[in-house]
């Protein structure tokens, strides 16, 4: 079949995205290798700028789905009990953010960031969540941390060479270039916390009603990928996604690929475990961003993955 034909034939379907940064990687493998065209789909992405924009685009009708962290579902239906945003099809399962130092520091302990000045990444508000929630389980008080927050993620970067601050909190490829161009090195790796739901798709259950067997394989689509990456392994990755990110020097994105694989943040299931929705819910309630610990069924359409597992 030629691809004008699969083309005509596929159902078409649009996604709001928010950034293109490399943990969003296996998106766009999927993309780049035709797993979502081998599953009818005719798939777009138009890339938004923001968590909140992706929001908009789905409320307004400009995109079928979007991706993006649970952590927003959740603080919509706290705001708003009758919002209809839900997530489904996990992708991102470990935090992807990382603390760097100017100098290797063998002997770092989350416990020991008292000591220190912190850069919080600007960009979203789950990474410093998260991080607090892991000082408060660790005994330690968040509010006694010297943090500097509302810098972006290059501010940070700069500020850390510098000897601005002392830790900057940063994902991929910052890390990577800090240690490549600077000598900088990673003090602690938030993956270290185990699964915490973090990236998966989000749609309204009015558009997930209306393109149901659609979304259903967008989710065989990356079950495939998710399985292709963990038997391919990086290198395979890497190569299928250098043309997304052909801004960076292909040894810094092998270096982040491998570095992601090895963390494990990407998952091995499309399910969305209730434990790793748990332990990000936990994370926002210590902080106090929702009003109410999230449920799960509130905020997860489990049956989307479900049904994409089962046999076609």
């Amino acid at each position: 079949m030629t691809g004008a034909s699969m083309t005509d034939q596929a159902s078409r379907v649009k996604l709001a995205v928010p950034f293109r940064v490399p943990f969003y990687a296996p998106f766009y493998a999927a993309l780049a290798t035709g797993a979502f065209r081998r599953h009818g789909l005719d798939v777009s992405m138009d890339v938004v700028g923001s968590g909140q924009a992706v929001v908009d685009a789905l409320r307004s009708g400009a995109a079928d789905a979007g991706w993006g962290g649970p952590a927003r579902v959740m603080h919509e239906i706290d705001a708003d009990s009758g919002c209809s945003l839900r997530t489904f099809c996990s992708v991102v399962r470990r935090d992807p953010f990382l603390l760097l130092g100017r100098a290797p520091r063998p002997g770092f302990r989350l416990q020991d960031l008292v000591d220190f000045r912190l850069g919080s990444t600007s960009e979203a508000p789950t990474p410093w969540l998260c991080l607090q929630d892991d000082l408060q389980r660790l005994g330690v008080d968040p509010d006694k941390v010297v943090r500097i927050a509302g810098n972006t993620m290059q501010q940070n970067s700069d500020a850390l060479v510098s000897g601005e601050i002392d830790v900057a909190q940063v994902f991929e490829p910052y890390a990577a270039l800090l240690e490549a161009h600077h000598g900088c090195a990673v003090w602690a790796t938030a993956a270290d916390r185990g699964d915490t739901a973090y990236t998966a798709f989000i749609a309204t259950a009015e558009r997930i009603a209306q393109r149901r067997q659609d979304f259903v394989r967008l989710c065989r689509g990356m079950s495939d990928t998710l399985a292709w990456i963990q038997t391919s392994g990086p290198g395979a990755l890497a190569e299928a996604v250098a043309p997304t990110y052909a801004d960076l020097d292909p040894a810094i994105l092998r270096r982040v690929i491998d570095r992601y694989f090895g963390l494990g943040i990407w998952a091995t299931s499309i399910r969305m475990s209730e434990e790793s929705f748990e332990r990000l819910a936990q994370a926002l309630l210590s902080a106090s961003s929702v009003h109410a610990m999230p449920e799960y069924g509130a905020c997860v359409d489990a049956t989307l993955a479900e049904d994409a597992l089962k046999a076609p």
